[in-house]
């Protein structure tokens, strides 16, 4: 069966999920040795987190992109998680959601998380039918993420660079078999509702 167009899927325990972020190993290699981000690291500025493997390599290059070489599998509370998205609102105006687009445009100022909705990626990172979800944290949400949710910080980029070097062989088996293994998350419906706009209403691509 097919995934659902917009649906989660995420490595995640009882009571964990895992997200990817890239940055420079000025920023990326201190935050996995000391399993928190370092004074560098902005924390007024947003900071988008990415449950997708494949999304985040299409978003660093399997970090070879300047200033996201390092990558970073970051483990996280659900709670937390849960939380950024109950709070998130779309990051596009979407009609099928907001009342208009000043409604919009207010969500955005009372939401401390916002959310969008982008191609999946294939091995190859060529865009999949379904969608992958990318969260934008700011103010609270990054604080809170940074001083409360994080539970582990590890460098996976030699797992990234490993698996880029089999799709350049073209040995996709081999590659895929070294993924996360990433399933559906069990959002609940309260969590997830209002940042699923139907099926037609397209957020603008990646």
């Amino acid at each position: 069966m097919p995934p659902s167009y917009r649906q989660i899927r995420a490595a995640y325990t009882d009571d964990t999920v895992t997200v990817y972020q890239a940055y420079a190993p000025t920023i990326g290699v201190p935050a996995a040795r000391d399993g928190r981000f370092p004074p560098e690291w902005k924390r007024d500025r947003m900071t988008w987190i990415k449950p997708s493997f494949l999304w985040m390599m299409y978003r660093c290059g399997w970090g070879r992109k300047h200033d996201q070489e390092t990558v970073l599998a970051v483990e996280i509370t659900r709670a937390g998680f849960e939380w950024a998205l109950r709070d998130a609102c779309l990051s596009h105006y979407t009609p099928a959601v907001h009342t208009d687009n000043d409604d919009w445009k207010r969500q955005l100022r009372e939401s401390s998380a916002r959310v969008q909705w982008d191609p999946e990626r294939d091995l190859r990172l060529q865009p999949l039918d379904h969608r992958s979800l990318q969260v934008g944290l700011s103010g609270v949400a990054t604080r809170r993420y940074a001083d409360e949710w994080i539970v582990t910080i590890t460098n996976i980029t030699p797992l990234a660079h490993e698996i880029h070097t089999h799709v350049r062989a073209g040995n996709l088996d081999t590659a895929g078999d070294l993924l996360p293994e990433e399933h559906p998350y069990p959002t609940p419906p309260e969590v997830i509702d209002h940042l699923r706009p139907t099926e037609d209403e397209a957020e603008s691509p990646e």
